[in-house]
């Protein structure tokens, strides 16, 4: 396992991402459709911030109520904007950080996932299951 091993190398660089101006509706089919927990919100190929399911479910009943059912969510998510519920001031990290850089970061942050911005573009995602599978294939 090699120290300067960069996360472009594991980092999902297929990026599901939200607008500000979207609704939190979207946000929840998004994260239950792809099977994810965060989602950069942008503005362009700017991050502006970070949302996630966490973020969602300490305002709705996502996990009480049946996924066929959406009433309850959708007036919950109609009192909310993705402004006011993602995280802002987000910490990012370029494309040649190192797998060690990036694991302390997480490691000392209570969130699990960093946008990754090379010259002010965001171009991946790197999450706390991305460096644990690299981790297990090292293994």
């Amino acid at each position: 396992m090699s120290n300067t091993t960069q996360i472009s190398s594991i980092m999902s660089k297929n990026i599901i991402a939200l607008n500000r101006d979207d609704d939190l509706e979207t946000a929840e089919i998004l994260f239950k459709r792809h099977k994810i927990r965060h989602i950069p919100v942008v503005k362009g190929e700017v991050i502006i911030g970070m949302l996630s399911y966490t973020d969602l479910l300490r305002i709705s009943f996502a996990d009480a109520v049946d996924e066929s059912e959406t009433e309850v969510d959708t007036l919950v998510y109609n009192m909310f904007t993705i402004d006011q519920v993602m995280a802002k001031n987000v910490i990012t990290v370029s494309s040649d950080a190192t797998i060690k850089e990036v694991s302390k970061i997480l490691a000392a942050k209570e969130f699990h996932a960093l946008p990754v911005v090379d010259n002010g573009i965001l171009v991946g995602i790197i999450t706390t299951t991305d460096l644990i599978k690299y981790l297990i294939n090292q293994l």
